[in-house]
């Protein structure tokens, strides 16, 4: 199995992720969780909700990442999220959705795709139910916002300019805010920042072989949170208290570090050659969508004041520190 597709690694819980932990298991315990596009987040939140107690079904259009999830016991179907065919697959009237579909390619019209007709769909879907989503959940990105020159960046700050693809992203956000309480009694919108985490060895591979050098500017800020981290956020968007209304919420580590900083210190636990860097202009083929992120700040403050949410690894450091320690 591919390590991407293998249960999500769990950490030593705090006490205060231990109450975190029950608080989830009496939200999902024999709750029905509908999960769309279970990709590297989605079927990692997939395994965590069996795991407390959820009856959960995904849906993928990936093949293999069905097989996958099948064999651990949970219903998948495979099939195109933006159509509708599926509506006949899924019986309505789940107590939670989440919606982490990703783009269907690189481009405007992938994700037009994807998270615009894809939530069109979702929608289409839940009027069929007989009762309302108590919780729908839509992770988007921190995409949305267009400032750079090192600006903090919060869930208050406009996204106004956005890219084209944010623009879309944005789109997708404003179809699920104007859903009635008749269908959606709340909401969620997580504005993710970069993942990453155990399969996702791009980096690392590009260090080791070293063969040309990084695209992009190095003083870039990278902001960023661990795949585990994403999945602990979306469970405590299931598990918050009923008085808690819907929401739109930043979810990073808060510790951006440089491009050059992240690159560096991977270089040095894998004892191989300092990374060198192109030209600024360079294009990053990285990217999703093909277009540069600007460099800000992304912040997470709004999720811990309300939830009293946290990521379980603080930085870069602590969360590649356990992926190399598992190669």
């Amino acid at each position: 199995m591919p390590e991407a597709d293998r249960p999500t690694i769990f950490f030593v819980p705090s006490p205060r992720e231990v109450c975190l932990s029950r608080l989830v298991i009496n939200a999902l315990q024999d709750k029905r969780l509908v999960i769309f596009g279970c990709g590297y987040v989605g079927a990692a939140l997939a395994t965590a909700a069996r795991t407390q107690g959820a009856r959960v079904i995904a849906l993928t259009r990936n093949p293999a990442k069905a097989a996958a999830l099948a064999a651990q016991g949970i219903d998948v179907v495979v099939d195109d999220l933006a159509g509708s065919s599926w509506h006949a697959k899924i019986a309505a009237g789940a107590d939670y959705v989440v919606n982490t579909v990703s783009a269907a390619g690189p481009n405007p019209a992938g994700y037009r795709q994807s998270y615009v007709e894809g939530m069109r769909s979702i929608l289409a879907w839940v009027a069929q139910g007989a009762k309302p989503v108590a919780t729908l959940i839509y992770t988007s990105s921190t995409g949305v916002y267009a400032q750079g020159g090192g600006v903090v960046v919060t869930e208050e700050t406009t996204t106004e300019g956005a890219s084209i693809t944010g623009r879309i992203l944005v789109e997708a956000e404003n179809l699920l805010r104007s859903a009635p309480a008749t269908l959606v009694q709340r909401s969620f919108i997580l504005r993710l920042a970069g993942i990453y985490g155990p399969g996702r060895h791009y980096l690392l591979n590009a260090l080791r072989t070293g063969s040309a050098p990084f695209a992009g500017n190095p003083a870039l800020h990278q902001n960023l949170a661990h795949r585990d981290d994403f999945v602990s956020a979306l469970l405590a968007c299931l598990s918050a208290p009923a008085s808690i209304g819907s929401e739109v919420f930043n979810i990073s580590d808060d510790a951006p570090a440089t491009k050059a900083e992240l690159l560096g210190w991977l270089a040095e636990q894998l004892q191989v050659a300092a990374p060198t860097f192109a030209s600024e202009a360079a294009a990053d083929p990285s990217r999703r969508g093909g277009e540069a992120t600007p460099d800000r700040i992304i912040q997470s403050g709004k999720i811990r004041r309300v939830l009293g949410w946290a990521p379980a690894y603080s930085d870069f450091r602590a969360g590649y520190t356990e992926i190399l320690r598992q190669l």
